[in-house]
């Protein structure tokens, strides 16, 4: 897949939405999830003052991003990071405040491309997952190892799949004749384990447990959970967050976090609200924005899609 053909999800949207803070001079911008590059390279050419620092944890990412960022010369920082980590990388660059910082949590159009990541469903691969290939356990480890009522839990947690108990049972009968190690393996057991009517709703009966292993092989909710409020911490004064997320999980962190930060605190029943209980954040977006169909229909990954946005109006008083 060449990358001039790859659309990022709802590009101009999280532009519009950052542009009035990256247009002042000297505005620092982070791209928590570089991936390809994409929104990263938008940012660049729409913001010509703009400095960029773009984290990723897949070092493949990385690399693929360096050379097509390379025309920005010193304009853009590359970190191998988790997201979470951007209190420290912003520490490390002597960056006190940012001015923006969008997040695209979906997983990369690369990682969904290359099968032998085993991200995909839809071909046969090794079972791994890992999105940072150097440490961890693989999507496999967790399937041979983890004791059936943990793979319920996550499977209910993380996936939302409702057949957890039969899949699960069904894996743990499989694992002890052997081990699993591809995807396919484990796709024709989740279809052979659901009853008919489940096999027809909602596209590949195997999205949902996929779903809720990558969750668990890359840490992604509890990362996710420490990386919102730590990202909203970093922002200046009139800064902005743009964040588009997948699945309903994560647009719930994200919604609480900025429904947290746009709430009063007061005790009720002050006539006057005093500075220290002041909301901290403006949203910007009214709920979730959806993608529109000129969107989906340039980037069908994008039909999932849900951008919340908000602006930092105040300091913490500590």
């Amino acid at each position: 897949m060449s990358q001039s053909r790859h659309v990022p999800v709802m590009l101009q949207r999280c532009l519009d939405l950052l542009a009035p803070a990256l247009e002042r001079p000297g505005a620092v911008v982070v791209d928590c999830t570089l991936g390809l590059g994409g929104h990263s390279e938008a940012l660049l050419q729409r913001f010509p003052d703009a400095r960029l620092v773009a984290l990723d944890r897949d070092k493949e990412a990385l690399r693929l991003s360096g050379e097509r960022l390379a025309p920005f010369g010193e304009r853009a920082t590359l970190v191998h990071a988790v997201y979470d980590e951007l209190p420290d990388v912003l520490d490390r660059l002597g960056i006190a405040r940012v001015q923006g910082v969008l997040f695209d949590l979906g997983v990369s159009s690369m990682q969904l491309d290359e099968a032998e990541r085993g991200f995909a469903y839809a071909q046969d691969a090794p079972l791994d997952m890992r999105m940072d290939q150097t440490t961890g356990m693989s999507a496999a480890e967790v399937l041979n190892t983890y004791p059936p009522g943990e793979l319920v839990r996550i499977l209910r947690a993380y996936g939302e799949e409702k057949q957890a108990k039969r899949i699960v049972s069904a894996i743990v009968r499989e694992r002890e004749k052997e081990p699993f190690s591809h995807s396919a393996r484990l796709v024709e057991l989740i279809r052979a384990s659901l009853p008919q009517a489940a096999k027809r709703t909602g596209g590949n009966p195997a999205k949902r447990t996929f779903q809720a292993l990558r969750i668990e092989v890359n840490g992604e909710l509890s990362v996710l959970e420490r990386a919102i409020p730590a990202a909203v911490k970093s922002l200046a004064v009139g800064g902005r967050i743009a964040v588009l997320s997948y699945h309903s999980l994560e647009d719930r962190l994200v919604k609480q976090v900025f429904a947290a930060g746009a709430a009063t605190t007061a005790p009720p029943g002050l006539p006057v609200v005093p500075e220290q209980y002041q909301p901290r954040l403006k949203l910007l977006t009214r709920g979730a924005e959806l993608p529109t169909e000129e969107e989906i229909a340039e980037n069908r990954r994008a039909a999932p899609a849900r951008c919340r946005g908000a602006e930092r109006i105040r300091e913490d008083i500590e």
